[in-house]
């Protein structure tokens, strides 16, 4: 438990570090003006003290807090270089360092090239599907590729159709300490499909259940065979998983089924995944294609069809917004690629984003063990966010791409303070919350802050067929959550309305 005295120490020693050299010539005390109507309406006591704002959330574990003006100086801070796990605060970084490295107009390419000349409809040759790493490819991408093939003229091949995924070293999962059946830890590789997921669906019936695996998207519904889904008695595990060469097979728990449902599950051999749906959809668009090959290498040839992605500002701004794991990992992954740095592992590329970020930046000691924040390892302390984002330039692509945070009063309802807006990127882990970004006042005041918390204890107890929703974690979070949203209104009425701009 974060104790009142722990936390009096740990105030006291942060107001030990003195924050200027000489003694100021004018007065850094705020002038002072009366509250004004929504301000006096919505002022919740900006005067409480600190200390009880934190006390009174009664979280266990620790915390790390930081609030600084425009130029980076710390107002107000609890242990601000204590190190805890970002969460998806992380894809923040990732952000800045794919478009530091690859540049907003960025784009992926996904390709269908043609190792032969085509005669009378037919390729002398392979058909092959070749990745450029584009993390948002999805089902309706790859019938709009088959589409492109038609219109070229082709209707099938003499060869085989194979498909390319080495542009991005194959990373069979995220986190290995995650459930194996959670979609938001899947496969990654140069070559992705709807997130490398696919959906479970299950509907009760007079003989049981009747089930589909499907690659649907919003316009379509390609089904997948070489993922099998059986219903077994048991008591656990909920779901199991086995790879057997070109098939996945999966069970799951009959008794956890009830009357319906479906959820999203992760794929783990990318390439069979992609070769299945593109035959699909090619058929569609009568293109008669054999079953689908690994390339292991790029061949040369013709490009009969051509898919770009998104820009990667606007990939940026969709994965600070649904806090997408695989597009932070492959955007991550791709601007470590640009540095020529040899990587295999996320490990190691989050490794390289964090010798960037010091040589960029001069900020020292950050740890990255991925690109979205999901594994647990990854260390950044309150102070050290702050000054990413106070020294990344607040007038830069960043800014824009947060989501807005809406503030709440105690009672969870939205209660906006007038001229005041928040925006940042939020992180959840089980027993761990996180929070980061800015404030801005009516006046123009400007301000970074960091909040996070972690209890690595009761983290480190959680049973791996626990993490999904391990009991207790949600009131914790609920908790943090709460204590993140009176420190936030606790920084606007005190420095971006009660008190006029600092001198």
């Amino acid at each position: 438990m974060v104790t009142r005295r722990f936390l009096i120490s740990a105030l006291l020693a942060t107001a030990a570090i003195p924050v200027f050299a000489k003694a100021p010539k004018t007065s850094l005390r705020p002038k002072k003006r009366p509250l004004r109507g929504v301000e006096k309406t919505n002022a919740e006591h900006p005067e409480k003290d600190l200390l009880k704002v934190i006390a009174d959330a009664g979280l266990s574990g620790s915390v790390s807090i930081a609030v600084a003006d425009e130029s980076g100086r710390i107002l107000e801070s609890l242990t601000p270089n204590t190190s805890l796990p970002p969460a998806s605060v992380t894809k923040v970084v990732t952000a800045l360092y794919a478009l530091h490295h690859l540049g907003s107009s960025f784009r992926y390419a996904t390709r269908v090239i043609a190792t032969g000349s085509v005669e009378g409809g037919i390729v002398q040759g392979d058909l092959v599907v070749a990745g450029g790493g584009d993390p948002h490819c999805d089902s309706d991408m790859l019938s709009n590729l088959a589409r492109g093939v038609a219109q070229y003229g082709i209707k099938g091949v003499t060869g085989r159709l194979r498909i390319f995924a080495g542009a991005l070293p194959y990373q069979r999962v995220i986190d290995d300490t995650q459930p194996v059946y959670v979609g938001y830890n899947p496969s990654l590789s140069g070559l992705n499909l709807n997130f490398n997921r696919v959906y479970f669906e299950w509907k009760r019936i007079s003989s049981g259940y009747s089930t589909t695996i499907d690659a649907r998207t919003r316009r379509m519904r390609p089904p997948v065979r070489g993922i099998q889904m059986s219903i077994v008695d048991r008591q656990a595990p909920l779901f199991t998983y086995k790879d057997s060469g070109n098939v996945e097979h999966w069970s799951v728990m009959r008794d956890a089924l009830g009357a319906g449902g479906g959820r999203w599950l992760p794929v783990r051999d990318i390439e069979t995944y992609v070769g299945e749906v593109f035959r699909f959809v090619a058929a569609q668009q009568g293109v008669q294609l054999p079953h689908a090959k690994i390339a292991k290498t790029l061949p040369n040839g013709t490009v009969v069809a051509q898919e770009v992605s998104e820009t990667l500002l606007d990939q940026s701004k969709s994965m600070l917004k649904f806090s997408t794991n695989l597009t932070a990992e492959i955007m991550g992954l791709t601007a470590t690629q640009r540095r020529r740095a040899l990587i295999k592992t996320l490990n190691n590329s989050g490794k390289e984003m964090a010798v960037w970020l010091e040589q960029t930046y001069g900020i020292k000691g950050v740890k990255f063990v991925d690109h979205s924040g999901l594994g647990d390892a990854s260390r950044v302390s309150a102070n050290q966010m702050v000054q990413v984002l106070t020294r990344s330039n607040r007038d830069g692509p960043l800014p824009p791409a947060l989501k807005t945070i809406k503030l709440l009063n105690s009672k969870g309802r939205l209660a906006p303070i007038e001229g005041v807006t928040v925006s940042g990127k939020t992180g959840t882990l089980n027993f761990t919350s996180a929070l980061a970004g800015y404030i801005v006042g009516k006046n123009g005041q400007k301000l970074t802050f960091a909040i996070f918390t972690a209890d690595m204890i009761k983290r480190a107890k959680i049973k791996k067929a626990d993490r999904e929703r391990p009991a207790g974690s949600r009131a914790w979070r609920n908790r943090s959550k709460a204590m993140q949203q009176k420190l936030l209104r606790r920084w606007a009425l005190k420095y971006c309305t009660v008190f006029e701009k600092y001198s």
